[in-house]
């Protein structure tokens, strides 16, 4: 009898063990970043600071949140819709409210397009979207603090590396 007992908690040992499951945590990472340098238009070789710079997304009403809002930043890290082909950005030089509340600044859009290319990581991580063929341009107006932009990176697979420069 006690060998019966015994047998039976080895057979339920091994089946407790058995039917556990590697973790689904996500250490591999997820959708890359579109990273992006200002540089000096008088000399393209050096970093140039942009003054109180606001990031707005097309459409919406907040503030981008991969960056401090209204900081003096030579780089800065935003992300590109994963459901679309097409993201467009509000970016904001010397950024400050009037006293109505209204935005001031020196107001340029610029228009990201790319082609969208999904990876599966694994089971915990999901899919990714990775972009291809990316290309930028800006809406010109009469006072365009952008004056020229320039794609080094044309695939966004990761957030280590400068794809965009953008001169002012």
């Amino acid at each position: 009898m006690r060998s019966f007992r015994i047998g039976i908690l080895l057979f339920m040992g091994i089946l407790a063990v058995a039917s556990c499951e590697k973790d689904d945590i996500c250490v591999e990472g997820g959708t890359p970043l579109l990273v992006i340098e200002f540089y000096d238009i008088n000399d393209t070789s050096s970093l140039k600071t942009v003054p109180t710079l606001r990031v707005v997304g097309v459409g919406k009403n907040v503030t981008v949140n991969t960056i401090a809002d209204r900081t003096a930043l030579k780089t800065i890290s935003i992300p590109l819709k994963t459901d679309v082909d097409v993201t467009s950005f509000i970016m904001i030089s010397g950024s400050t409210s009037a006293e109505d509340g209204s935005e001031t600044g020196n107001v340029d859009t610029l228009n990201f397009s790319y082609k969208r290319l999904e990876d599966f990581l694994s089971r915990g991580c999901g899919f990714v979207v990775n972009y291809d063929s990316l290309q930028a341009n800006i809406t010109t107006d009469t006072n365009n603090w952008i004056k020229d932009i320039e794609v080094i990176r044309s695939q966004v697979i990761n957030s280590d590396s400068t794809h965009v420069k953008i001169f002012h």
